[in-house]
């Protein structure tokens, strides 16, 4: 990745040189800061940073309304807010700014350093996830089934067509979150699922409870592994992923969604066949 021109815009003299040492140290090449609107904008127009820092409360004109005047310079300028204030209004009025990340005062250097790294590293880092994370859902699909019940998978009719799906019976869908969101979806039928339930339970007649906590914390372990073991290959992702959905239903169709990119395939296990579909968006999704 090239050198990354930063600029820190902030009224305080404290924060300035705090944050421009702060990255300085971490690898980043600050060329210039500014106190108010005017400084920002000359700033900006005579140095050319790829990424500035903005403060939210300035004299003139808040952060956002700096973002607004600076966007007009160069649209593709890259902000991140560090601002002791944060609330679900100033994000809202972030969002629409298009402002590309927040961290909150006082900064910890390595959320910083990974909140910048994360929004210039989009092109790369978003071809890097492609090519890893069809490997690393499957290696964690197979690890999961191979801990709990002593085999492995056989996978076969890979396919990276986004396409309507009829559910075999019961799915669970996995909202995943990090520098990119996306989502996992495990399908099967109800009986499968009815003997993964046996299998792990020790009991005959599985509820439609046990059934939903042996699918949902199944596709759970499978989604965190997976997105653990991303994490590991490149912190920049900073995947995580939400509690699981259950849908019941053999007519319910899985509908295609709009993602940049989707795998599926289906494994062959001793207690029936397992549908599983990983796909991702490339838009920012912190």
């Amino acid at each position: 990745m090239k050198e990354i021109k930063v600029a820190v815009i902030d009224d305080s003299p404290f924060s300035v040189a705090m944050l421009s040492n702060m990255l300085e140290e971490n690898g980043f090449q600050v060329v210039g800061s500014a106190n108010n609107l005017q400084q920002a904008v000359d700033m900006v127009k005579e140095q050319n940073p790829d990424v500035v820092t903005m403060d939210i409360t300035m004299p003139e004109a808040d952060g956002i309304e700096c973002t607004k005047a600076l966007h007009k310079i160069n649209p593709d300028l890259k902000v991140v807010i560090v601002s002791s204030m944060m609330d679900d209004e100033i994000m809202r009025k972030a969002k629409r700014a298009k402002i590309s990340g927040y961290v909150q005062k006082p900064v910890d250097a390595e959320e910083l350093t990974l909140t910048i790294r994360r929004i210039m590293a989009d092109e790369e880092l978003f071809a890097e996830l492609e090519k890893l994370y069809y490997t690393v859902f499957k290696e964690a699909l197979t690890d999961t089934f191979n801990k709990f019940f002593h085999s492995v998978p056989e996978y076969r009719d890979e396919e990276t067509a986004n396409i309507e799906q009829t559910s075999r019976g019961i799915s669970a869908v996995i909202g995943i979150i990090g520098r990119y969101g996306g989502r996992m979806i495990l399908d099967m039928s109800t009986e499968t699922t009815m003997a993964i339930a046996r299998k792990l339970f020790k009991i005959e007649q599985p509820t439609k409870e046990h059934i939903i906590n042996v699918i949902g914390e199944i596709s759970n372990i499978i989604a965190g592994n997976a997105c653990s073991m991303m994490n590991k290959s490149n912190p920049l992702f900073g995947l995580r992923v939400a509690p699981p959905t259950i849908v019941y239903g053999e007519s319910i169709k899985i509908s295609k969604s709009e993602l940049n990119t989707v795998t599926s395939v289906k494994a062959d296990t001793s207690f029936g066949e397992i549908y599983m579909n990983i796909g991702f968006n490339r838009g920012e999704c912190e």
